[in-house]
């Protein structure tokens, strides 16, 4: 376990473990913390900004945390800002814990923490259901290129021969393809009335084909020079057969590098996931992914007068993709007997 205490001394890789631990917590606990549906829209509630948090009422008394019912107004046509519109004579109180929810208001008044959309839906909520999609997409989808990379890699390698040559040619035709031109080539082949569970599905897909190339060709190398190993020439010997010794003795020992490229690329999915969600080839509206999200950037009125729907899905997804690159490169130092060795 020395490695675990290495990785533990690594302030770097802690502060990122820490805030993956608190990202995937909160997606995970989405429909408890908020007490809305992300894809319900509040009437008349369009671009409303953070709701303001009062402790006292209008004539100075203490009530507690409490917010009023706030609605857009009209637009003013010099500016461009819409004039909001408060009830402050039906205060509604937050309490928390309360409904089955972290939090929630009583009365009309609704708790926005990072204010509505253009279509009138809370953005705290949609962040935490988007990022169920955005975060897991990148576990599902190195899962399975990595399945793909560490099976083709270790056939390739232990095989060797005409084998290795089939599919390390078809390796290299694969990784000679502009990655981001085949991804928004094969997902512009999808229905737009595909529905969004198989659109998910098929977007994993997608990227783990994409993906597993470069893996295999590492694979293959490790497994090259480790299948002359006394230990495999002692499992060829009691009688196993060749893809047990793959399996059970060779690609475990690839396994360091194995855990350290996965956490690597994990980003890569949530990038690819979220390029094709902001171009509209990903996850559809109304569902929430952060991707999607970002594509509220496109309206330059948005950007200018409601930032905050831009800067909340894109610094989380910076977060996430760093604090990914922290982890890796932490478990890169503690798993790597090169690196201890400098």
């Amino acid at each position: 376990m020395n490695w675990w205490k290495r990785l533990k001394a690594n302030p770097l890789a802690r502060i990122g473990a820490v805030v993956l631990i608190v990202f995937y917590s909160l997606v995970i606990l989405a429909n408890f913390i908020s007490p809305y549906d992300p894809l319900a829209a509040q009437k008349n509630g369009a671009l409303l900004p953070p709701t303001q948090i009062y402790w006292q009422d209008q004539a100075g008394q203490f009530i507690g945390p409490h917010v009023y019912p706030t609605i857009q107004g009209a637009v003013d046509l010099e500016t461009g800002d819409r004039k909001l519109i408060v009830d402050y004579t039906a205060p509604s109180k937050i309490n928390f814990f309360s409904g089955g929810h972290l939090f929630n208001t009583t009365g009309e008044g609704k708790l926005n923490l990072l204010g509505t959309d253009d279509q009138g839906r809370d953005e705290f909520t949609r962040l935490l259901h988007g990022g169920r999609i955005s975060l897991f997409i990148g576990i599902i989808g190195t899962s399975i290129s990595f399945a793909i990379g560490c099976t083709v890699g270790g056939i390739s390698g232990y095989f060797s021969g005409w084998v290795d040559t089939i599919l390390m040619r078809m390796v290299e035709v694969l990784m000679s393809v502009p990655y981001i031109y085949l991804l928004v080539a094969l997902a512009a082949i999808l229905p737009d009335t595909l529905p969004n569970d198989r659109r998910f599905l098929l977007i994993v897909v997608i990227v783990s084909f994409v993906q597993w190339a470069s893996l295999a060709r590492v694979i293959r190398g490790q497994v090259l020079s480790l299948k002359e190993e006394e230990y495999v020439t002692a499992a060829r010997a009691t009688g196993a057969g060749p893809f047990r010794i793959i399996l059970r003795h060779l690609l475990p020992q690839t396994a360091s590098y194995v855990i350290i490229s996965a956490t690597l690329t994990i980003p890569n999915f949530i990038i690819a996931e979220s390029v094709l969600s902001l171009i509209g080839l990903g996850i559809q509206q109304p569902d929430p992914s952060w991707g999607n999200m970002l594509s509220l950037a496109t309206n330059a009125s948005v950007i200018v007068l409601q930032p905050w729907l831009i800067w909340s899905p894109a610094v989380l997804i910076i977060l996430t993709v760093l604090s990914f690159n922290l982890l890796g490169d932490g478990l890169r130092d503690a798993l790597d007997p090169k690196s201890l060795r400098r």
